[in-house]
């Protein structure tokens, strides 16, 4: 969903060792439409969104085009800062006495996804600029006289184990679906995906051709998704209960209903449906809101539980 709506917000998936969170992340590239970009800009930026231009780009006239894949980029965890945010080249600088910025992972996430495995466990000085630059759009680099500015807007991706330490509630805020995956405890499902493993790690070429054709269909299927979203509509009636939801399980702020309202939109859209409907916001609102549920020492159920609960008895009337 948040491959055919961006505004989604990031996606988290939290669960278990073991359970193919980093593989399907991964994956998540060969599933996404190409970009044009202007033509050797290091921040991918579009041609036809002026406003959102670089310096580079801006000066340019006319911009070049060509199309490249959608980044998917990862940010290792023990990243230094001036890898992630840009730094001064000191190759250049130290041959040619130049001072130019080198571009950091956050340039080259600019329209795509950045990809943090083991979410839970990064420094938190990291953490407060990824917040940063979440909430304004745009990296800014003052250091070493430099001073640049470039856009870097992105869908923030995440995995972690919850037992291995819990996220910050302000980053975890800025994730717009929270994914809950655990250890299939079906013989049949877990002989199937170690099968699959085992096939693609004795010849992933032939693994590979042998999904090409349904990788190639559902890769259609997000870029018509995202043709006809901004014709989905999103009844009164709808929107009422995603908002009677978030009141019942307490859900603080409105992302919660912004988020659900957007979820429902993307995958109605990839269902090819144009009017959301009350099926439709309950099969997102687990994704949506189980992540932003304040604990309550009274209740030990598990957050999916909760929502659940709350989605039975709004949705009985």
């Amino acid at each position: 969903m948040s491959a055919v709506e961006p505004a989604i917000g990031g996606v988290l998936a939290l669960g278990d060792r073991g359970t193919g969170k980093s593989t399907a992340i991964r994956a998540l590239a060969a599933l996404l439409p190409e970009i044009e970009v202007t033509r050797g800009c290091p921040y991918h930026c579009a041609p036809d969104a002026p406003a959102a231009l670089c310096t580079i780009c801006a000066q340019k006239a006319p911009r070049a085009r060509e199309r490249i894949g959608a980044p998917v980029v990862d940010l290792p965890l023990g990243a230094t800062e001036d890898r992630v945010v840009g730094a001064l080249d000191l190759e250049r600088a130290l041959a040619n006495g130049e001072k130019r910025f080198e571009p950091g992972l956050l340039a080259r996430a600019h329209r795509g996804f950045l990809y943090i495995d083991e979410v839970n466990l990064l420094d938190d000085h990291l953490v407060d600029l990824l917040l940063d630059v979440a909430a304004s759009g745009e990296n800014v680099v003052e250091r070493e006289g430099l001073s640049v500015r470039h856009p870097a807007r992105f869908v923030l991706v995440g995995s972690g184990n919850p037992e291995e330490g819990d996220l910050r509630p302000q980053l975890l805020d800025r994730f717009g679906l929270c994914v809950d995956v655990r250890t299939s405890h079906d013989l049949a499902e877990r002989m199937e995906i170690v099968r699959r493993r085992d096939a693609f790690e004795r010849d992933p070429a032939a693994f590979l051709k042998d999904w090409a054709r349904k990788t190639t269909a559902l890769r259609k299927k997000v870029v018509e998704a995202r043709a006809c979203i901004g014709d989905v509509t999103l009844p009164d009636a709808v929107l009422e209960k995603a908002v009677e939801l978030c009141m019942t399980l307490g859900a603080d702020g409105l992302r919660g209903e912004l988020t659900l309202m957007r979820a429902a939109r993307a995958r109605a859209a990839l269902s090819g449906e144009m009017l959301v409907s009350m099926e439709t916001l309950k099969s997102v609102a687990p994704l949506a809101l189980r992540h932003r549920l304040r604990k309550d020492p009274l209740d030990d159920s598990d957050a999916g539980v909760r929502v659940e609960r709350a989605v039975s008895e709004v949705f009985v009337s």
